[in-house]
């Protein structure tokens, strides 16, 4: 008979109509693996690996499985890997947030269906760690999130550089033509010289330090370096705690709560994190039917002070937070706003943890929450009639002298028009204007890249014109900056008011407000929108995964995931 507490190769058996039979087997077979009897008879501790040769974040990864493996063996587990898919950010078309939700569901599908205890997550690069989350929490089996970790910097000359504030800001230089060919050339070969994951408080360190603030990382392993030995010693520690969890087992549904969601915003905003982590975070929230709401984002924003001085928001890098505290000194800084009942993977609450004495905190590069970078949040989410489901803007690394506008529509009604045009000498635009993409969401053809960093035209940036107001149902990568309105929602493909733009159009902008309105009358914005057709492929000219995305993609503020994959028939909890 089906032992529902088995562990280890008793565990969801292959079903032969006899389950002594099907146990039988399964070990015959993993006998042939070398297995000692012993062995066969532990718990078992998968490791979902998610290594790839089109993954350079995760090159060090064969390293860190086997102190992931040391560490189980520790705990009195046998760690057993597979792989799943992988998502290196720069390597896949159209954009890898496409892909996160299929890698959720593998990563999902392959731990429900393959007998394991727990599991130990290795994952970093931008959209791994989110689909791993989203994954582990649909399949609610005892998981421990072990990410990357973030690459070291190497120089230019005097400069410090690291991928990829950098690359953007060379590569604006040399856009504006005070950058030569031959040095763009030698500063593409210095700005990612080792393994792990951007330099800065992208979206991979951004979900790195939430994966920790939601409790399902070791506390203090968010911003280890990828080459540092501690990034080993957390790898053991990682599948020593997943091996912990044998006989006391703590359910992802049991930490990621509502509680733990606001921990994880807080963070977010103090951060002055990535604004894809929006995105992940409520999709992996979603997974355990908890509502992230943009309007509750706003009120956390206005009293969650930014603390880390981090490019793209400030000057210094991921090994500086590493040495300067890291998240465990956030963390007491915003103890006084954040839930302290929440629980962690080692089964401690965040009080708990907290109670710990800091070590050495460097107030350079983490503020004081009496004397903070900034008074408020990074991220505020706009609202009007150009974005009734909201937008997103990280104010903490925009020109605040843009942020109370109006200004006219320049408008590209996709991305080839973007390329095709925003360097045409004739272009119609002035510093004063707004760009606008269409076409550029998740329903798109472009399933929503990191495109809403709309180049400065040439005609600009050869001015030195560094930031205009930028809108678009695009997204942008953590590691950019500028007066850049996102995520507008619903998106243009969807029939939301972006596709109603037209160049010359006026717009008003008000980050005090929270609001951004297209100032076209009501019977106006109704004559487009009766002549609007949508230009998105049918689903019956496609197949495959494409076919299903395009099927069940939500908006940004359902997290972009997948309309079937979240949970039914249970009410929403809203944090």
């Amino acid at each position: 008979m089906a032992d529902e507490s088995a562990h280890g190769f008793a565990r969801g058996l292959t079903n032969y109509g006899d389950f002594d039979f099907s146990l039988y087997l399964r070990k015959s077979f993993a006998a042939s693996m070398g297995y000692s009897r012993e062995l066969l008879e532990k718990p078992i501790i998968g490791i979902a690996n998610s290594f790839s040769g089109f993954n350079n974040c995760h090159r060090h990864f064969p390293e860190l499985l086997d102190a992931v493996k040391r560490g189980v063996l520790l705990g009195g587990g046998l760690p057993v890997e597979f792989p799943t898919i992988s998502l290196g950010e720069i390597f896949l078309a159209p954009t890898s947030l496409k892909f996160r939700n299929l890698m959720s569901m593998d990563t999902e599908e392959m731990i429900r269906a393959q007998p394991m205890d727990a599991v130990v997550l290795l994952g970093g690069c931008d959209k791994t760690v989110p689909a791993q989350l989203m994954g582990a929490a649909s399949a609610d089996v005892p998981a421990v999130q072990l990410v990357a970790g973030p690459m070291m910097t190497s120089r230019h000359n005097a400069e410090r550089l690291g991928a990829c504030t950098d690359c953007r800001r060379f590569w604006g230089q040399y856009r504006a033509g005070k950058v030569s060919d031959t040095e763009i050339s030698q500063i593409e070969g210095k700005l990612a010289t080792t393994a792990g994951t951007c330099a800065v408080m992208g979206t991979a360190s951004t979900m790195a330090c939430i994966a920790e603030a939601l409790g399902m990382s070791l506390p203090g392993t968010a911003a280890i370096p990828a080459v540092h030995a501690d990034r080993l010693r957390a790898g053991e520690a990682s599948g020593f705690a997943a091996a912990q969890m044998i006989q006391h087992p703590i359910r992802p549904s049991q930490i990621i709560t509502k509680n733990s969601v606001e921990n994880a915003l807080r963070v977010l905003l103090a951060l002055g994190g990535s604004t894809n982590a929006i995105i992940h975070l409520t999709a992996i929230a979603g997974r355990l039917n908890i509502r992230v709401s943009l309007q509750r984002l706003n009120q956390l924003s206005d009293t969650t002070p930014v603390l880390v001085n981090l490019k793209p928001v400030g000057s210094n890098y991921m090994e500086d937070f590493f040495y300067a505290g890291g998240m465990g000194a956030v963390l007491r800084e915003l103890k006084p706003l954040l839930h302290l009942d929440t629980m962690s993977v080692t089964g401690e609450t965040l009080g708990d943890r907290l109670e710990i004495d800091p070590s050495y905190v460097d107030h350079r590069i983490i503020a004081k929450a009496d004397e903070p970078f900034e008074p408020q949040g990074g991220l505020v989410a706009l609202f009007g009639n150009l974005a009734p489901k909201g937008a997103i803007l990280k104010r903490s690394a925009a020109d605040n002298r843009l942020f109370e506008r109006e200004g006219r529509a320049v408008v590209f009604e996709s991305l080839a028009d973007l390329a095709n045009r925003v360097d045409d000498p004739d272009l119609d635009i002035t510093e004063d204007d707004f760009m606008v993409l269409k076409n550029a969401g998740p329903k798109s053809a472009s399933g929503m890249p990191e495109a809403g960093y709309l180049p400065i035209p040439k005609k600009l940036s050869a001015k030195g014109v560094k930031d205009i107001v930028r809108i678009s149902d695009a997204r942008m990568s953590g590691t950019a900056f500028g007066t850049i309105v996102l995520h507008v929602t619903p998106e243009a493909e969807a029939g939301g008011t972006l596709a109603l733009v037209q160049n010359g159009d006026r717009i008003r902008l008000s980050v005090a407000n929270k609001c951004i309105d297209l100032l076209v009358d009501d019977d106006e914005l109704d004559r487009r929108r009766s002549a609007w057709v949508p230009g998105v492929m049918p689903l019956n000219a496609r197949r495959g995964y494409d076919r299903l995305y395009a099927a069940e993609v939500l908006q940004a503020d359902d997290g972009c995931d997948f309309a079937f994959l979240r949970p039914v028939d249970t009410e929403s909890t809203h944090p």
